[in-house]
């Protein structure tokens, strides 16, 4: 297993797809690198890949918003993606792009040692939960694997375009926010 150091140069100097060519910045967290609940997205945008970070741009700051109402503070999550350039245009990653990054994802769960794991969208449910997952009817569905509970929600730039996925995502941000605190012992605001 790699350090978060060797993590870090690995992914700084990877080149295993045609993505490493046109980055600014690989964009391999933010968070707390010993959360309980770990958020996966597929790719950096364009504000990720210019700063850095993952989820800074629009739908980073709506999810800052929605994780801050149900009681998250930046240091309670661990925040990744699968693929850790950007893609052309903010398309969704090939999957030969989110092959040639997905280990890189292992070594940061080993790292980190959530005990739950939350698909932000369709791409990181369909990698990390099965292939022929359905956001819109399996949404806020629970499965536990390998010690992880594991959901999905609507990634946050859906809601930016589709108003009428907010209601849903709240529920299932609520739902998240339980299995938190029955995990960790904290008690619940709802």
């Amino acid at each position: 297993m790699l350090t978060w150091e060797q993590l870090e140069y690995v992914t700084k100097h990877c080149v295993k797809c045609s993505l490493c060519e046109r980055r600014t910045n690989v964009v391999i967290d933010r968070g707390s690198r010993s959360a309980g609940i770990m958020f996966i997205g597929e790719g950096p945008g364009e504000q990720e890949d210019i700063q850095g970070k993952p989820f800074v741009g629009p739908a980073g700051q709506l999810l800052d918003r929605i994780l801050s109402a149900a009681g998250f503070s930046e240091n309670d999550v661990y925040i990744a993606n699968i693929v850790k350039c950007r893609p052309p245009g903010n398309r969704d990653p090939l999957p030969s792009e989110q092959e040639a990054c997905i280990n890189y994802l292992r070594h940061q769960l080993l790292l980190v040692k959530p005990k739950i794991i939350v698909c932000l969208g369709r791409i990181a449910a369909q990698r990390i939960i099965s292939p022929d997952f359905k956001i819109t009817s399996q949404h806020g569905i629970w499965i536990e694997r390998k010690g992880y509970y594991i959901t999905a929600v609507y990634h946050p730039s859906a809601l930016l375009r589709d108003e009428s996925k907010k209601r849903p995502t709240w529920e299932d941000f609520k739902e998240i926010r339980k299995k938190y605190d029955s995990l960790f012992g904290e008690e619940s605001a709802f």
